[in-house]
């Protein structure tokens, strides 16, 4: 078991509270109010100003790299001159950084993308969270358990109301992504077109934007992400990647028709974590950590702890005691007050949160290497609320 970092023999550990997380701008500055503002400036109604202050465009697209955070960007001026170079406010562009929210995972991000709102209401609020009517842990990038999609998730996407007002909406990604559950919860509305190319991608989607007088195209890239989580992103599959993403960004951004905007943004960062035992903490191996857990949701870097009925006090203590001085450890109800996942809670998106939550502050993991084989041998890794995991680009280029 790992024991807490002490300043002396005689000392005790400077525990983290909830309330010095850095929680997500909600409502000010977030992947939740993006397509709010964008809808707002189109003119939709039912829709007003945010806190995301952004010019109206008549043709809006949206370019989301899965895993390309704000951070990495700044870091990697080389694999990505265009991209960099709207950092600086060139080429007619701006960049600033917004927050992913809470945890900073794709299946949470692209919730709140599509829906316009925190996890605390679309109620993705992790990569995997125990559905409180089966007691099952539910992944919810795979969706597995299989769970009625609308009864999950039972809010209108952005897409769809922007579409039903009369402006055209459309989704360009790859054709896997048509059918899939979490794509009807957090990116349905309007039209799917599926293309397997970045190439073809991006040229749809210019294509799309010119058809009307005004639009709202969204596409993706997802390449980025898997190469950072298998080879991490100090590699040069991860940094390849930038390179061909920065390309496609170029691409669609010379292809723009007038009076429109694009958008580049992710949905986290990524950091990569040593193999070891100081930084990779192996909850199967740690009895301290498992007594009284009944199960453990989540991803490594931003857990839910779902606590035998009665024993929530206890484990409370005991990851607080353990892991308190690297990771935010709160109960269910502090990380709720913090505002970790949005101001507001959804009844049906309570119990989906952990009785104890944990959001890592250091370079370290929660892994389970014999429940979580595929997860716990990842290099890079995302979920909490640092700089480099929570911040993504807002890139923006407009003719």
């Amino acid at each position: 078991m790992v024991q807490p970092a002490w300043q002396d023999q005689d000392s005790e550990p400077v525990l983290l509270s909830p309330d010095s997380a850095p929680a997500p701008a909600y409502g000010t500055g977030s992947l939740a109010d993006l397509l709010p503002t964008v809808a707002a400036g189109l003119g939709v109604p039912g829709f007003g100003p945010t806190g995301l202050d952004l010019a109206p465009a008549d043709r809006v697209c949206v370019f989301l790299i899965d895993g390309l955070g704000w951070e990495l960007l700044k870091a990697h001026p080389e694999e990505a001159p265009f991209l960099h170079s709207i950092l600086g406010s060139s080429r007619g562009g701006t960049g600033r950084p917004i927050t992913a929210g809470f945890p900073a995972t794709t299946a949470t991000s692209l919730a709140s993308v599509g829906t316009g709102l925190p996890p605390g209401e679309h109620g993705l609020p992790g990569y995997t969270v125990r559905d409180p009517q089966t007691g099952a842990l539910m992944n919810q990038l795979r969706w597995k358990p299989w769970t009625p999609p609308a009864a999950w998730q039972p809010y209108p996407t952005v897409f769809r109301r922007v579409h039903e007002a009369g402006v055209p909406a459309a989704q360009v990604s790859s054709p896997t992504f048509k059918d899939t559950p979490l794509t009807q919860v957090a990116l349905s509305g309007g039209h799917f077109h599926g293309r397997l190319s970045g190439e073809e991608r991006m040229d749809l989607s210019a294509q799309l934007l010119a058809r009307s007088d005004r639009a709202l195209v969204y596409t993706y890239y997802s390449d980025v992400d898997g190469k950072g989580h298998r080879f991490g992103v100090d590699s040069d599959a991860w940094r390849g990647q930038v390179m061909y993403v920065d390309r496609l960004a170029q691409r669609l951004a010379e292809q723009l028709p007038p009076r429109s905007v694009l958008y580049v943004t992710a949905d986290h960062g990524m950091i990569d974590i040593p193999f070891d035992e100081e930084s990779r903490i192996d909850f199967d191996e740690d009895w301290e950590l498992r007594a009284g857990v009944a199960l453990l949701g989540g991803e490594g870097r931003a857990r839910h702890v779902y606590a035998v009925p009665g024993a929530e006090s206890d484990v409370l203590a005991v990851w607080r005691e353990v892991l308190g001085d690297r990771f935010w450890v709160a109960s269910r109800e502090e990380a709720i007050a913090a505002g970790w996942f949005g101001p507001a809670i959804d009844e049906r998106v309570y119990g989906r949160i952990g009785d104890v939550v944990a959001a890592a502050r250091d370079d370290v993991l929660i892994i389970a290497s014999r429940n979580e084989v595929n997860e716990s041998a990842m290099v890079g890794n995302h979920g909490s609320m640092t700089a480099v995991e929570q911040l993504v680009p807002l890139l923006e280029i407009r003719t």
